[in-house]
């Protein structure tokens, strides 16, 4: 939790209050961390390889220098979400520009955990909107094998959008 933004609209710290998940003060060695600039997408084999996620939330307005600072890219092993439209109100059908429960919930999905991915979603009004908007994306990144399909299957989903992003 970096406090950066109004803590009326943060997904993580309503998770918090709901009990969904807890706050750290560090990352540990066997931790997925979520961080959109890590360089490996997260993929459900990555389930063997972890005993806790880690979402490291902070305002997209300062995610460049906040995730990009070492800190947060050599600790624990550090994961991006595979390439999916916001569903939240802020960012809405923004590419990429997941909440920190989205970001959470797909994780969990892509892991082959739909029903906690859920779970989450549905403490926020909106949350049904995230899975609505990507729920064929979702479904495929689930069953991918590797790290090379999910990055077929986000080519096929949303490579125009890659594409015309730089």
């Amino acid at each position: 939790m970096l406090n950066q933004d109004d803590p009326k609209k943060c997904s993580a710290l309503k998770l918090i209050r709901f009990g969904a998940v807890l706050p750290t003060n560090s990352i540990r060695h066997k931790m997925l961390v979520l961080n959109p600039f890590a360089n490996e997408v997260v993929c459900k084999s990555d389930k063997t390889l972890v005993d806790s996620i880690c979402v490291i939330d902070c305002s997209w307005n300062k995610a460049d220098h906040v995730l990009t600072n070492h800190k947060f890219l050599r600790k624990g092993i550090p994961r991006k979400i595979p390439a999916l439209l916001a569903g939240n109100p802020i960012n809405y059908a923004r590419l990429g520009r997941l909440s920190s429960v989205e970001s959470l919930s797909a994780c969990y999905y892509v892991l082959g955990e739909k029903n906690f991915a859920s779970s989450l979603l549905e403490k926020f009004k909106w949350g049904h909107t995230f899975l609505e908007l990507n729920h064929d994306a979702l479904e495929d990144y689930s069953f991918a094998e590797n790290r090379n399909e999910i990055m077929r299957i986000e080519m096929d989903y949303f490579g125009s959008y890659i594409l015309n992003k730089d």
